[in-house]
């Protein structure tokens, strides 16, 4: 079940882009409708496990509050660079959070990486630097669409970073509920800062992205984390920018050129290996402290 769970989290999170581009109101917007959609039904489905969100986080208020500003600023900078780059490259640069966290933690346990997270990382900045080009040869928006969702990236860094401390009393779900709610407000008031549309014509593509990206994507993810090992989630994750792509070249005719795909395979690859759990090495004593410590 939990590797049915990840096959199928991954097939929806790949559908997130596709529903920000077909919706008729901003992309801000867009990523406020699919926190607030979501929101009731993740705060009720914690009430019907038996848990108390609200009570059950005092002393967390501050790191939630924090990290749902840090999470609606992801999904904001993920959706603008949604409409600018192709589908695979947004769901591949949005993704790198899931080497960008690992470089926190090599960071904050003064560790160096193993050699193959070494690697990893050196592929990924090989493939970004091949996807980047291509886009920058593109035009300059498409460029501008990669550094949006890269920017995405570090955001959803961040919120993972904020996001540790507060899973170590609460229970996924929970945890989750709260920290979307409380990324609604700064949503909504940037969409209206950015002067954007925000109430729809049309409701479905907002109602699709609530239920498909937020309740089935990440519901089922949260699942499979808490069951599977790192490699087989890491492996799992190279489903997203295939599934991107090909929406991507159906719906939008976006086709993949040479260097597209190795860049993308790069950055896959990268995505899997970074996830293997191997040991890093400690750094040598007195190594990243001041010298003056």
């Amino acid at each position: 079940m939990a590797l049915a769970a990840l096959v199928i989290a991954n097939i929806a999170l790949a559908f997130g882009p596709l529903f920000v581009r077909v919706s008729d109101v901003g992309p801000v917007a867009a990523g406020f409708w699919r926190i607030a959609l979501a929101t009731p039904v993740l705060l009720a489905a914690s009430m019907l496990m038996g848990e108390r969100p609200v009570r059950a986080s005092r002393g967390l208020w501050g790191v939630l509050a924090v990290a749902g500003v840090a999470f609606a600023a992801d999904l904001a900078s993920w959706h603008v660079g949604i409409g600018r780059t192709t589908l695979a490259n947004a769901t591949l640069f949005g993704n790198s959070a899931s080497f960008l966290f690992p470089i926190y933690g090599f960071i904050a346990a003064r560790m160096w990486p193993s050699r193959m997270q070494g690697l990893a990382l050196a592929l990924a900045a090989i493939g970004a630097a091949l996807l980047m080009g291509r886009s920058a040869s593109l035009s300059p928006r498409n460029l501008t669409g990669d550094l949006f969702c890269l920017l995405a990236g570090l955001l959803y860094a961040l919120y993972f970073i904020l996001m540790a401390g507060v899973r170590e009393r609460l229970a996924p779900i929970p945890a989750l509920a709260l920290s979307s709610l409380a990324s609604i407000p700064p949503l909504l008031l940037l969409a209206f800062a950015l002067g954007e549309q925000i109430w729809p014509g049309s409701w479905w593509p907002l109602f699709a992205m609530a239920v498909v990206s937020q309740l089935i994507g990440q519901g089922c993810m949260i699942y499979a984390l808490g069951h599977l090992t790192p490699l087989v989630v890491g492996i799992a994750l190279l489903i997203q920018p295939a599934v991107a792509a090909t929406l991507g070249w159906v719906v939008f005719d976006e086709r993949l050129a040479a260097a597209d795909a190795v860049g993308a395979v790069l950055v896959a690859l990268a995505l899997v290996l970074v996830r293997q759990g191997s040991k890093p090495q400690p750094l040598a004593p007195g190594a990243g402290a001041p010298k003056s410590a």
